[in-house]
């Protein structure tokens, strides 16, 4: 079993890499977004290529984030029913509704990595005055998708040894476990 739990570890260490360095992106679109105000307002300048940049980090910036902050917890949850339910109980409501989880999220990933690949292959660009390629973007997308399907793994095999009291994985708080409303 100590591989399943190094494999568990080393995808949640990879989310935890790639969310904290995606984080750092929030700095560059502020940045971006003040020179665009400083350039149109104060120097009657603007630029064609601050706004686009922008959108098209904080597209990197969502879909590369869904493995940490699904890693730590922090997807917005409905708990109803689960807010009462014992750990064991709602380990196993949880392995039920995983399977939406990745029917939804391995359509994404599928489906995402045949827009990446068309997108790429025609080095596709904005069309915009700036025109940048806009196929790292499209990249992004199945990249954090898998993120995301791996994470969505390691939580389902984390809920299976929860509900059946495996010893492979020993429940241990996160340091920003989301917030129960």
């Amino acid at each position: 079993m100590s591989v399943l739990t190094a494999f568990m570890r080393g995808v949640t260490r990879l989310n935890d890499f790639v969310g904290r360095w995606i984080a750092l992106l929030i700095f560059a679109m502020f940045a971006f977004l003040l020179l665009e105000v400083g350039f149109r307002y104060l120097l009657n300048a603007p630029t064609v290529w601050t706004n686009e940049l922008t959108q098209m980090l904080f597209g990197i910036y969502a879909v590369m984030s869904g493995g940490y902050i699904m890693a730590h917890r922090g997807h917005v949850n409905v708990d109803l029913l689960q807010a009462r339910l014992a750990p064991r109980k709602r380990a196993v409501l949880d392995m039920f509704t995983s399977v939406v989880f990745f029917i939804f999220t391995l359509a994404l990933l599928w489906f995402g990595i045949d827009m990446a690949s068309e997108s790429i292959s025609g080095w596709e660009t904005s069309y915009s005055a700036w025109n940048p390629w806009i196929w790292p973007v499209k990249l992004a997308i199945p990249v954090g998708t898998g993120l995301l399907v791996l994470q969505g793994l390691v939580k389902l095999l984390e809920d299976i040894a929860v509900a059946f009291n495996l010893d492979y994985y020993t429940p241990e708080a996160t340091e920003s476990e989301g917030e129960q409303l």
